[in-house]
């Protein structure tokens, strides 16, 4: 399954790096812990950073009621949100060909309040679960009045294309023979030692979702 290309998600500088491939797409989408959403509002660029999750061919963000971005969106305004994983940093000889490896989606979609009770409880499982798969199952859950207190929106992707570069620097041909090293610096992302809210009681273990993240 594929998404159509489109005027707003075909790649113009180096297609050959593109995909519409909804499996690759969405892959990358769940990878990651948070997305960029853009929108206008009064002829005003806006660019927010937050959490999101996917369920199907759905975006799920959530948030206080106030946020100008929900609102927008729940009003059934258009955004366009971009995500990006970075793999490493790409040290050619020459200055002009430094780059990166990343992989990365632009998706453009509208959205809409998420107002029945069980659909926007379990928007909070999977957002919850996003981040840390296995703690919607150890931690308290939300109840009413924190449900009611936020909100949640749903955006359809209608249109979507990923950007993916790898390997390694692409020099001029006359300067692979310059006495300068060039290669690629992986990025690879971990988690650290884990820091106990001084708070909780020292009885309480580390859940084992947790401890094999570290491994």
């Amino acid at each position: 399954m594929q998404f159509e290309k489109t005027n707003r998600t075909k790649l113009n500088r180096h297609p050959d790096r593109g995909s519409f491939d909804k499996e690759t797409i969405y892959k990358i989408i769940d990878e990651v812990f948070y997305c960029h959403v853009s929108f206008l509002q009064d002829n005003k660029p806006f660019v927010i950073p937050t959490i999101h999750a996917r369920m199907d061919d759905n975006i799920i963000l959530h948030g206080a009621k106030a946020s100008r971005m929900l609102k927008h969106i729940s009003a059934g305004n258009e955004v366009c949100i971009a995500i990006t994983i970075m793999d490493g940093l790409v040290l050619a000889r020459s200055v002009f060909h430094h780059s990166m490896n990343y992989r990365s989606v632009v998706l453009f979609g509208s959205g809409e309040e998420v107002t029945d009770a069980n659909i926007k409880f379990n928007t909070f499982h999977a957002i919850t679960n996003h981040i840390m798969p296995g703690r919607w199952d150890d931690a308290r859950r939300p109840n009413k009045k924190e449900m009611d207190a936020t909100a949640v929106v749903s955006i359809k992707i209608d249109e979507a294309s990923a950007k993916i570069r790898t390997g390694p620097p692409v020099d001029n041909a006359e300067d692979y023979d310059l006495p300068v090293w060039a290669g690629v610096l992986p990025i690879i992302p971990m988690f650290s030692e884990p820091v106990h809210d001084p708070d909780q009681n020292e009885d309480i273990l580390l859940p084992d979702y947790i401890k094999k993240l570290l491994k």
